[in-house]
């Protein structure tokens, strides 16, 4: 346990986690972020699926204490056979890395965080942040934060993803727009076109075997990255979908052809936000490009139904969301040392990270010049007799 400011207190846990009802609570005051969900937490916990660590953090001000922010972490190597340090996002198949903080103490909070890392001699001292909201209140508290402790920080990478605040993020006009409508005209005349999200737990379930199916039935098979190509990380996944159904908190939303799944769109929500979690659809159909039509039709009801404000698309490398939402959050990729001296575990993943994104844009370039070189054979063949 430790403290920076008297009144908030922050625990270190590991085990299953009991804050539901102060979780939502604080959800409620707090810019969410739904892979922090003790639900889904305690499914990491009881799957092994991470070796992770929850920061709690308690105003205790008064004498009934009150949840002001949850950060959860993971415990991972640099490398295979480097050096132990601290991650988030926690799990696989979580996709933002932020704390979710009560506002009216996110310095005192995140300071206490990062106290609390520091002080526990179990803790590794480096810290790897992928996928930070960079627009998020938290990260301007995480900067300050580490540099009160005299800590070095390094951002390996930033770029932007795809966010929808509200209807007016929607592009309503343009050529996405065209190729939608006439996407879906063209659909609808070979059958009867029907979008399902039905958010009853049995509902949910039976729905996101569809998604299961489809993806498996996809290029993702073929690599190994199917959800089903994995004994543990598919049971991981029912289980994760199925709780946080339970309580509301995951839909599967459902583009079908003549009552067949074409389409599926895994949602997760919390708060007054939803998470484009999932896509996979049936490569049968497409040249209709029936994700991007399921995720069209499923924005503007979720907007319609004025619970959600906001849809994070969980979506760092752009992809089809980023040309159907003017929208747009800034994604951080954060190294933290709060040691007064750069760590070897620092120097060996910012040395790691760097030759990753050499490697990335040496294969872009070469991607980017084999396209160029198809093209111009493509029209010198053209204009041989």
């Amino acid at each position: 346990m430790s403290e920076t400011a008297p009144h908030i207190v922050v625990e270190v846990s590991s085990a299953p986690l009991t804050i539901g009802a102060d979780w939502r609570a604080l959800t409620g005051r707090a810019a969410t972020n739904v892979f922090m969900d003790p639900l889904a937490i305690n499914v990491v916990h009881a799957k092994n699926f991470a070796s992770t660590c929850v920061l709690i953090a308690w105003d205790k001000t008064t004498d009934v204490a009150k949840l002001v922010g949850v950060w959860a972490l993971r415990r991972t190597k640099a490398s295979p056979a480097g050096p132990s340090i601290l991650a988030a996002p926690p799990y696989d198949y979580s996709f933002l890395s932020n704390p979710v903080v009560d506002p009216a103490v996110m310095d005192e909070v995140v300071q206490a965080f990062f106290a609390a890392i520091a002080n526990d001699p179990a803790l590794p001292k480096v810290i790897r942040l992928r996928y930070l909201d960079g627009s998020s209140a938290s990260y301007p508290a995480i900067l300050k934060a580490v540099s009160g402790r005299g800590g070095h920080r390094l951002i390996l990478d930033q770029r932007e993803r795809a966010f929808a605040a509200g209807d007016a993020s929607v592009k309503r006009s343009g050529a996405t727009r065209k190729k939608l409508r006439q996407d879906w005209n063209r659909l609808s005349a070979e059958g009867s076109v029907a979008v399902v999200n039905d958010r009853s737990p049995a509902a949910v379930r039976e729905a996101f075997e569809a998604f299961l199916a489809l993806e498996a039935a996809s290029w993702k098979s073929d690599r190994g990255t199917a959800i089903l190509s994995n004994d543990k990380t598919a049971d991981f996944a029912r289980t994760l979908i199925g709780d946080l159904a339970n309580a509301g908190g995951a839909s599967v939303a459902l583009l079908t052809l003549d009552g067949k799944p074409i389409a599926a769109q895994v949602l997760l929500y919390s708060g007054a936000m939803a998470y484009t979690w999932k896509t996979a659809f049936d490569p049968r159909h497409g040249k209709y490009s029936p994700g991007a039509l399921l995720v069209d039709k499923v924005t503007d009801t979720l907007f319609a139904g004025g619970d959600i404000e906001a849809i994070e698309s969980c979506s760092p490398d752009g992809g089809f969301m980023a040309q159907m939402w003017s929208g747009r959050r800034s994604t951080v990729d954060l190294l933290v040392d709060l040691g007064k001296h750069k760590s070897f575990a620092f120097t060996v993943v910012s040395l790691e990270a760097r030759g990753y994104a050499e490697l990335k844009a040496a294969r872009d370039r070469l991607r980017a010049w084999w396209s160029s070189w198809r093209k111009r054979r493509r029209l010198a063949t053209a204009g041989t007799p």
